[in-house]
């Protein structure tokens, strides 16, 4: 039983390392020393923008009503 474990693990290292060596091939071809093909317009740039204002603006007001939200929970539920 523990010469199956060792030989199922003695195989597993193997091929893991294999299987690293194949990922760390593909990983190199993404990679470009050129400048991009296309660049980044104006439209791309306002939409990402939005997005980001779009994503933080609830935080910020939470945020930025904390301290009224303590207050408001130590004093109880309004009748």
């Amino acid at each position: 039983m523990v010469s199956g474990v060792l030989r199922m693990m003695g195989n597993v290292s193997v091929s893991t390392l294999t299987c690293t060596n194949k990922v760390l091939m593909e990983t190199r071809k993404m990679i470009y020393s050129k400048p991009p093909r296309n660049k980044i317009g104006a439209q791309s740039l306002f939409v990402m923008s939005v997005f980001a204002v779009a994503m933080l603006t609830p935080a910020a007001w939470i945020l930025h009503h904390l301290p009224e939200y303590r207050l408001r929970s130590r004093q109880g539920p309004r009748t």
